[in-house]
């Protein structure tokens, strides 16, 4: 695997959709997408054997599918309790308005933070974190999130389970 993607290159790390719009997915297309979820360290000949093409149209679509953002990167599972961090909690925030990108910057540098996303409803910002336990998550949320000026107000809801989706619920069309 790993001669395979070292001449696949992610995109930087981005928040939104930039450039033209991502071209139409086709059936390879989400079955590539599928089994990368399924297992990110798939080989490319594996790929292209699973989907029925060449490992040269393997390579050049899991690139398109890179270079128009619909793959931003590869990642592991983690199980997060047994990784050491035995609490999660979403917090929501309402925040100043017009403050997103540098609340979004201070939220990032945040230890444990998962996710986060600018929603619409009753709240600003959707937070995922995960933290060692509860008093970290604790200091988390009454020390870091409620010193950020622009953060107006915080709830937690902690996680008590959590399960991750097959992919294939995750995949349109599927």
């Amino acid at each position: 695997m790993a001669d395979d993607w070292e001449q696949v290159v992610a995109p930087a790390p981005g928040t939104g959709l930039t450039g033209p719009p991502a071209r139409p997915l086709d059936a390879v297309d989400r079955d590539i997408l599928r089994i990368l979820q399924t297992d990110g360290r798939a080989s490319i000949r594996s790929v292209a054997e699973r989907v029925h093409v060449s490992r040269a149209n393997a390579y050049a679509r899991i690139n398109r599918l890179i270079d128009d953002g619909v793959i931003r990167g590869f990642s592991a599972r983690v199980n997060h309790e047994r990784a050491g961090h035995g609490a999660s909690a979403y917090i929501t925030l309402k925040i100043v308005q017009n403050s997103w990108r540098t609340v979004r910057e201070q939220l990032q540098a945040l230890p444990g933070a998962a996710h986060i996303a600018l929603v619409s409803g009753d709240f600003d910002v959707l937070l995922l974190v995960h933290t060692p336990d509860n008093r970290t998550l604790r200091e988390l949320v009454l020390t870091k999130l409620q010193s950020i000026p622009e953060v107006l107000s915080t709830r937690t809801l902690l996680v008590f389970e959590e399960t991750d989706l097959d992919p294939d619920h995750r995949i349109p069309g599927r």
